[in-house]
């Protein structure tokens, strides 16, 4: 999740991973322990001076550890956008 890796955990396998209560609660669990649990976030597209801008949520900045004045490099992926930290 996010790029962290949580360890190895028991899974059935048909084109999805799917896995039991048991699994899915010792994942999510891991996730907040890791602080990234709910760090999918929607935020807005903003206009400034001639160019958009896209608000980084805290919780995101914190965890990715972005500070005002940081560079980062901009991409796109076929239909993504890629902001990498400098």
């Amino acid at each position: 999740m996010f790029g962290v890796y949580f360890g190895e955990f028991s899974a059935e396998i048909c084109n999805e991973s799917f896995t039991d209560e048991k699994t899915t609660r010792a994942i999510e669990k891991e996730a907040k322990e890791k602080g990234i649990w709910g760090l999918g976030k929607k935020t807005k597209i903003t206009k400034t001076g001639n160019s958009i801008a896209v608000r980084i949520p805290k919780e995101i900045a914190n965890f990715l550890k972005l500070k005002v004045g940081n560079e980062a490099y901009i991409h796109p992926d076929k239909n993504k956008i890629i902001i990498e930290p400098g």
